[in-house]
């Protein structure tokens, strides 16, 4: 409490203002602060007091699912270094998943508010985005099983979505007895891991996220080419020689190009105790993006657009030598009618559709690169989220590289994505 005293009002308006964009995101709830307050303190009296010390030791972070799907990859018997070997796996997840998806066609919108523990279900929403996962994981799967044949494990015959549904929806378990562990768990997992897409895509449009896209100047790398991957990092930087200056090494010593998005209150005094060309230094290499000035929802906050220009222009200033036209709203929260906005500043939105929840504390180093491991063999392509604030991205990283050694990954160079 004695920092709370030395910040003064300031510190509290900001604290009460990012615990309000916090509940909302969490409940989906988007009304009046007052008629917030209301609602917060009658229906859930029993969670104040935690949440609020929670928010004010700085503890508590952006609202995420209640549970993390965190899969055990070392039950998976087989390597993945190989082309072969990565199809193989790919296969077997999206046949794991592809039932639990049309298991949850059947629910309808009480269903689902009560499994997902939300107060509202936008149908459209769900309906539209299950069809577009469909369609990826048809895509997907045609990728994984080109090159196999019938005898192989998890190669079944496809050549339409019926086809492909059909074959998901009866597929049981697996037929050789070495893989009855890790089937156990990919259950657990992908059931898991549906209702974190679930519900973003029950809230969206009105609480908006990652899960879909407003514009063509949005991205989040679902459409890509196969097996291609991007690395990036939000919320840095750290403070000099902590885990920003630790990743950006190891990422140089791999030779990775990773996209870092910034905010404006922690890149101010970084340059101010470092000098600009340090941080220069610090990110040779990496492209830098902005992620506004402060960690707060851009989609309802008033001075969203100031965050935007404000940072960009300090990156601009700074670091042109490694600033990129690329913004990304804090929790993928952004105006529908934002297009026109980044458009006239020059910038496209880069959100992302592989979340390592790496922020989370409901799971530890070892379960974010198994699931980031298992979501890259899901969707075959797209763009990684880490945090360089937190030390996870580091030990997860390497891990993966080595992983997917000889499997035909490639590690995209955030160069590339400019213009």
């Amino acid at each position: 409490m004695e920092g709370a005293r030395a910040g003064g009002s300031g510190w509290w308006h900001r604290k009460l203002a990012r615990f309000i964009d916090t509940w909302r995101v969490f409940t989906g709830l988007w009304c009046s602060p007052t008629h917030l307050y209301k609602e917060f303190a009658m229906r859930s009296r029993w969670l104040m007091m935690p949440l609020l010390l929670s928010l004010l030791t700085g503890a508590l972070h952006a609202a995420g699912p209640q549970l993390v799907a965190a899969p055990q990859r070392d039950l998976w018997p087989d390597s993945l270094g190989s082309n072969a070997g990565f199809d193989r796996a790919s296969r077997a997840e999206l046949l794991v998943f592809a039932p639990a998806l049309a298991e949850s066609e059947s629910m309808d919108a009480a269903t689902l508010m009560t499994r997902l523990k939300i107060k509202q279900v936008d149908e459209a929403s769900v309906a539209r985005l299950r069809k577009q996962w469909w369609q990826r994981l048809l895509l997907n799967y045609q990728a994984a099983s080109a090159a196999c044949v019938s005898s192989e494990p998890f190669c079944l015959p496809v050549h339409d979505l019926d086809g492909f549904r059909k074959a998901a929806v009866g597929f049981t378990a697996p037929a050789e007895a070495r893989y009855a562990s890790w089937y156990d768990n990919a259950l657990t997992f992908h059931r898991t891991y549906l209702d974190e897409l679930l519900r973003l895509a029950a809230l969206f449009p009105r609480t908006n996220s990652e899960v879909d896209v407003f514009s063509p100047r949005e991205i989040t790398g679902s459409d890509w080419p196969d097996r291609h991957f991007q690395l990036s990092f939000d919320d840095g930087p750290t403070a000099i020689g902590g885990g920003t200056d630790r990743l950006v090494t190891m990422l140089r010593e791999h030779q990775l190009h990773a996209l870092f998005f910034v905010l404006g209150e922690r890149l101010q005094p970084r340059l101010q105790a470092a000098g600009r060309d340090a941080m220069a230094q610090t990110y040779k290499g990496m492209c830098v993006g902005a992620h506004g000035w402060e960690h707060k929802s851009h989609s309802g906050w008033p001075q969203w657009q100031d965050s935007v220009i404000r940072s960009t222009a300090l990156i601009q200033a700074q670091l042109p030598e490694v600033q990129s036209p690329w913004f990304r709203p804090p929790f993928g929260q952004r105006r529908a009618d934002s297009a026109a906005f980044f458009q006239a500043q020059g910038l496209r939105v880069a959100l992302w559709n592989i979340d390592s929840q790496d922020w989370n504390s409901k799971v530890d180093a070892d379960q974010v690169r198994q699931r980031v491991l298992t979501l890259m063999l899901l969707w075959r392509r797209g763009v990684i989220l880490f945090h360089d604030i937190h030390d996870k991205a580091q030990q997860a990283v390497p891990w993966l590289l080595q992983q997917t050694h000889d499997a035909g990954v490639v590690w995209t160079d955030c160069h590339d994505l400019d213009g």
